[in-house]
């Protein structure tokens, strides 16, 4: 993931909000060959600024049960 707009170093200091951030352009602008870890998406779920098509897809593979 190469990112020109954030400093990451900076942003790294802050542990929560550094995976939060990760998380977010994971989601929102490609994987690049990596895998999402579950757990954490879970963790920070209500605090993650996605686009709502894919949150919404990503939703019903997290808590399947929840379909409607």
């Amino acid at each position: 993931m190469y990112n020109w707009t954030v400093d990451t170093k900076q942003l790294k200091k802050d542990k929560k909000q550094y995976a939060i951030w990760k998380l977010e352009q994971l989601v929102n602008f490609g994987l690049n060959g990596k895998k999402i870890d579950k757990t954490a998406l879970k963790k920070h779920w209500p605090k993650l600024n996605l686009d709502p098509k894919k949150k919404k897809y990503l939703s019903l593979i997290l808590w399947p049960s929840k379909q409607s």
